[in-house]
């Protein structure tokens, strides 16, 4: 990873549509070394894909919810019916398992508060694994963002360089 390949994602986790020509113009390269070095980062997984950012609102997805569930019991088994459950439900953006009081935290999309109900009472409630939930309704966004911050990439081999050129003298 150089400070290439690091110009490279910044450009595409801004705007994933970027072709290796205008990738080129922000990397300082030609477009065949960047697209090279796109196949190179996305056969090494560093790109897992390209995607559309759709509107929620726009498409009656108003209601966004952060859900903490403890689970009945901690077991492998449970553990796995729980993750079955997140994965059967469209309306679950994310999941992340904790460590503290609350076992998982769970992101949710709904058109309004009748669909958060049901969610909740008909389904993660009754359901075997789960002890109990706690919900919190967003209220507003302070920021959203999938970028990752990038700064850190490339500064060992550039430092490395800097240190092993010739130094200049002022006279």
């Amino acid at each position: 990873m150089d400070e290439f390949d690091v110009k490279i994602l910044d450009a595409l986790q801004r705007d994933g549509r970027k072709t290796n020509y205008e990738l080129a113009d922000v990397a300082g390269l030609s477009a065949s070394q960047c697209s090279r070095r796109r196949t190179a980062l996305e056969e090494n997984g560093v790109i897992e894909g390209y995607h559309a950012k759709l509107s929620g609102d726009q498409l009656g997805l108003k209601v966004l919810v952060f859900v903490q569930v403890a689970l009945a019991t901690h077991s492998p088994d449970n553990s796995k019916r729980f993750a079955k459950l997140i994965d059967s439900l469209d309306e679950v953006q994310e999941a992340y398992a904790l460590t503290g009081e609350t076992d998982y935290l769970v992101k949710l999309v709904v058109e309004d508060l009748a669909a958060l109900s049901r969610i909740l009472n008909d389904v993660l409630l009754p359901h075997q694994s789960v002890a109990h939930v706690r919900s919190s309704i967003v209220l507003d966004k302070l920021k959203f963002t999938n970028q990752l911050p990038l700064r850190h990439l490339g500064k060992s081999e550039l430092e490395a360089k800097i240190r092993r050129s010739p130094k200049v003298r002022r006279t």
